[in-house]
């Protein structure tokens, strides 16, 4: 079976964290990377409301994915080498590590595919919106 990423902060589970899970498992099985706290400040600006690890074992727990790991503080990119994905499935509007990516697959020799995702109800279900981003 095809291994299929999906990344992100995952700062509260909504229906169209859901909806990207349930498209992504489409093309495999899920492997879901959680973003360290770090990583979100880093990003973000601000750290996430919930702990890395209370979003790690959320995700866990509702039993959506193959796999549920935490990212790599050192190499952003490390998942590639660790995971192998056949694909990486980003949502609509998933801006974050995009610009190296198909850089990073190429440096790894991987054959790994970007599949942008559709969007599902971004006038409600955007965390930006949810969380006060």
């Amino acid at each position: 079976m095809p291994k299929v990423l999906v990344t992100g902060t995952f700062d509260g589970i909504h229906p169209g964290h859901l909806n990207l899970f349930k498209q992504a498992k489409k093309y495999g099985d899920l492997i879901i990377l959680v973003a360290r706290d770090e990583t979100v400040k880093e990003i973000k600006g601000r750290y996430p409301k919930q702990t890395e690890v209370q979003r790690l074992a959320r995700l866990t727990e509702i039993n959506l994915a193959k796999h549920v790991v935490l990212g790599n503080l050192k190499d952003k990119y490390q998942v590639l080498e660790d995971w192998n994905p056949d694909f990486i499935c980003v949502g609509y509007d998933q801006s974050a590590f995009l610009d190296k990516l198909k850089d990073e697959i190429k440096k790894r020799k991987l054959n790994t595919r970007i599949i942008k995702l559709k969007a599902f109800k971004p006038e409600k279900y955007k965390s930006s919106m949810i969380n006060g981003d």
